[in-house]
């Protein structure tokens, strides 16, 4: 067995140690020497040989089989230092610099919605996350990530699996934590029909659950699904976009109101089920552009089933195939836009002809922001402020909110 030194130079974007080569080395850190076999160009049974100072004992014990975490063995400091440096490598790619407001990361056991792989096992079922780059599923009673009363879904999860998979086929099973209790969503099932029908009415009273969806059908819904946008009720579609954490999405909004101010009619593009529309009624005219119709009729309801909100006007459109002119976008004193990871090119391209004078950008991906910020600042348009919002703590993923002001000559 040949084991072979190396010096972990930096960490790559998804969050392996990289050492000349290139040699990915997962779990590790910059300036370590690390020893292993290589297997391609991976690193296997790595040792390490000089820890960084930056090195913590993972706080979860399932850390090394679990895939739901990459980096808890780095420190906070460190992980706020790396996240901010690839934000400044994309945005220096396109010639671009920034400052940043202080990075909020949310707190650990505070994520409240998950994805279970859950099966049937010769004793019974199990449910939890996969392996680190394995097929396999690892039980974890004492994950670290998810809020303690999301974790009665990893139970859910097995129950419906027992009851209802075969050995040889899973199950995803999505679960959401609500005000109500457990939204449930199961993936991947066999066909719905009557029996099954019975046996999941009955696990969901059994478990209390808010909702229960096979597919893409509602089997049953007991209770309300109901989501607090700063104090205003929302009951979300099945399987809508909801911010990874309470913290997370009350970070993001506070930073999108100040960065919008006084603005009195505003547009929210990619507006989901309201997350930032509604609260901003409280101060000005929304009107709300969100591509899904369920996730958009869930908007509308919640806005007229709260008093004391100024008007909120909503439509259902393609925002990639169908953006926002300039001529509709001349009537808004602010935009906030949050879209997927691809970004919002085409958008962006008439935001930034029209010269909105503000626009609030939420983005989960720096790549394609960084690209969408080029365009802006081409156009006139200064980055004047910056925020990381890690809700998704231990792991690569970067959320970050910004501020956008056209420079009027």
């Amino acid at each position: 067995m040949v084991m072979t030194e190396y010096k972990i130079q930096r960490l790559g974007h998804q969050g392996d140690g990289i050492a000349e080569g290139p040699v990915y080395a997962p779990l590790t850190l910059p300036g370590e020497v690390v020893s292993g076999q290589l297997q391609g160009s991976s690193l296997a049974d790595i040792r390490i040989e000089t820890p960084s100072s930056d090195r913590m004992k993972p706080p979860c014990r399932h850390f090394k089989t679990c895939g739901g975490c990459q980096l808890q063995h780095a420190s906070d400091c460190f992980l706020s230092n790396w996240k901010q440096e690839i934000v400044l490598a994309a945005l220096a790619a396109h010639g671009m610099q920034a400052d940043f407001l202080p990075i909020v990361t949310s707190p650990a056991r505070s994520r409240r919605r998950a994805t279970f792989s859950a099966r049937r096992t010769k004793k019974g079922a199990m449910a939890g996350f996969h392996i680190r780059r394995s097929d396999l599923v690892t039980e974890i009673p004492d994950c670290q990530l998810l809020h303690p009363d999301l974790m009665q879904g990893v139970d859910i999860a097995a129950a419906i699996a027992g009851a209802t998979a075969s050995r040889k086929h899973g199950l995803r099973v999505s679960v959401t934590l609500t005000r109500n209790g457990l939204d449930v969503i199961v993936l991947d099932g066999k066909e719905l029909d009557g029996p099954l029908r019975i046996v999941l009415a009955d696990l969901a009273a059994r478990h209390d659950l808010a909702r229960l969806t096979w597919q893409d059908e509602t089997v049953v819904t007991r209770n309300p699904p109901v989501q607090d946008f700063s104090g205003i009720e929302v009951v979300p579609p099945p399987g809508a976009f909801l911010q990874a954490t309470q913290a997370g999405e009350q970070a993001l909004r506070q930073d999108v109101l100040d960065f919008v101010g006084p603005a009195e009619r505003v547009a929210d593009l990619f507006a989901g089920c309201g997350t930032f529309a509604l609260p901003l009624a409280r101060t000005c005219e929304a009107h709300a552009v969100e591509g899904d119709a369920e996730m958009t009729a869930a908007l509308d309801t919640a806005w007229r089933d709260t008093s004391g909100l100024k008007r909120v006007t909503s439509e259902t459109r393609d925002l990639f195939r169908h953006p926002l002119l300039v001529d509709e976008l001349s009537n808004y004193d602010a935009v906030v836009i949050d879209p997927p990871r691809a970004g919002a090119q085409a958008q962006i391209a008439q935001l930034a002809a029209a010269a909105v004078p503000v626009i609030a950008y939420v983005s989960c991906n720096p790549v394609s922001f960084a690209r969408d910020a080029k365009t802006l600042i081409d156009a006139g348009y200064e980055l004047s402020q910056m925020r990381i919002v890690d809700q998704f703590r231990w792991s690569a993923h970067i959320e970050l909110v910004a501020a956008f002001q056209f420079k009027s000559s």
